[in-house]
């Protein structure tokens, strides 16, 4: 596997309740992690969501809610699974949208520390998706010659999309074998997202934006402007957790800014001088 690694690098794959990221919960969660040496190691885990599983997902995954009655929930496990999951980018097929964002939303529910921001995402899918237009056990068919008997198992999908990006890499030599490099060729239209949801994004400069509605390309300090009742609204509203704590620390930084902006505005022309002073000294 030519990945160039300079930390480690977990593929994930999770079975859950249903499809809404915002609301369902995880019922199965397996990651495989390899380390900038190319040793591997995995983690698999049966999940009590504390909610029913609908129908639909029992006859896509075969989990009953019988099955995870006295399993662990999330927050008993959150530690342990952050734990290995350590600094470690992430990977998955249709992760991006789905996977990574219902992990942010079971940390951030059961109000335990997991700094998504801080790390790479590759969606295995998108690859694929660019560069075939196929779907995952299409996927394994044309990369590796095998065919899917298990599907919707999250420990054997982990396996086989670990496969598939694998032979991604070999088979196409003109893909970067940089994490941060192929986490943006996965990445879908031109601006960054600033959450998994797709709603808000940001500017070359850095400032959030919102990504969908009216107000679609305008940034939050903006829109706050001229209708300052949107953010609030974003927050009352049936959005994803992680979306809203996005939202919020953009609204504290503009906070701060404005503030910080205020206090060089009250200060003297000798105060003002007096830093300009230090500043040099320094």
């Amino acid at each position: 596997m030519n990945l160039s690694l300079n930390r480690p690098f977990v593929m994930l794959d999770l079975e859950t309740t249903g499809l809404d990221v915002a609301k369902d919960r995880i019922i199965e969660i397996a990651l495989i992690k390899r380390m900038p040496d190319g040793s591997e190691s995995e983690y698999y885990k049966r999940v009590n969501p504390t909610i029913p599983i609908t129908e639909e997902s029992t006859q896509v995954t075969g989990i009953t809610n019988e099955m995870v009655a006295e399993e662990p929930t999330f927050k008993e496990l959150a530690a342990e699974i952050a734990a290995f999951i350590g600094d470690a980018d992430l990977g998955g097929y249709n992760s991006n949208k789905f996977d990574i964002p219902v992990l942010a939303e079971e940390f951030l529910r059961a109000d335990f520390p997991f700094d998504i921001n801080a790390r790479k995402c590759i969606d295995v899918q998108n690859i694929f998706h660019k560069m075939e237009q196929r779907t995952l056990a299409a996927a394994y068919q044309f990369y590796c010659n095998n065919t899917m008997e298990n599907a919707h198992n999250a420990l054997y999908d982990t396996r086989v999309t670990f496969d598939v990006f694998k032979a991604q890499l070999e088979r196409y030599t003109e893909l970067s074998k940089d994490v941060a490099e192929l986490a943006a060729f996965t990445r879908q239209g031109n601006l960054e997202l600033a959450d998994f949801a797709g709603r808000l994004a940001r500017s070359k400069e850095g400032a959030v934006l919102y990504n969908f509605g009216k107000h679609k390309g305008k940034s939050v300090e903006e829109v706050n402007k001229i209708e300052p009742g949107y953010f609030g609204w974003m927050l009352d509203a049936d959005f994803p957790l992680y979306t809203k704590q996005v939202l919020r620390n953009e609204m504290e930084r503009i906070r701060n800014q404005r503030k910080e902006q205020q206090q060089n505005d009250n200060l003297s022309i000798d105060d003002k001088l007096k830093m300009l002073q230090n500043k040099f000294k320094k």
